[in-house]
């Protein structure tokens, strides 16, 4: 494959990453087609997958793998994620990443630790909303 391809920088990949950046809510690759497909009508399903995948490589996104389909992150600074058990929104913690003692080496099981991801487990406004109607 040609690395020089790999790296051109074509519209649908401005777009894709400037809608993402836009959003705050982690959307899956379908969920971000919808979006893209406002201003680029003609743009593939896999088209997005894989640009997706290629920022992601690149570093100028997350991709997230929390549930059963992953997620994308338009930011990529340090910070935790808040999911919902009902409906699989993935929402970026509020406040600065939780600290994580790292102590010494022997204290992490020998482990050179290099980052961490963590995911808050919840039910969000939404559905809490949409559940004290129900009951």
């Amino acid at each position: 494959m040609n690395s020089g391809k790999i790296q051109r920088n074509t519209r649908q990949r401005k777009v894709i990453l400037e809608e993402l950046q836009k959003l705050k809510t982690h959307p899956t690759a379908s969920g971000l087609y919808v979006i893209i497909r406002r201003r680029i009508p003609k743009i593939s399903l896999g088209t997005v997958y894989r640009n997706l995948e290629l920022l992601s490589r690149m570093g100028i996104i997350k991709k997230l793998e929390f549930g059963s389909e992953a997620r994308y992150d338009g930011t990529v600074n340090e910070h935790d994620h808040l999911r919902c058990l009902c409906c699989g929104r993935v929402d970026d913690a509020p406040g600065p990443p939780l600290a994580l003692s790292l102590g010494r080496k022997e204290d992490r099981g020998g482990y050179q630790v290099i980052g961490h991801r963590l995911e808050l487990l919840g039910v969000c406004p939404k559905c809490q909303r949409g559940k004290q109607k129900r009951d």
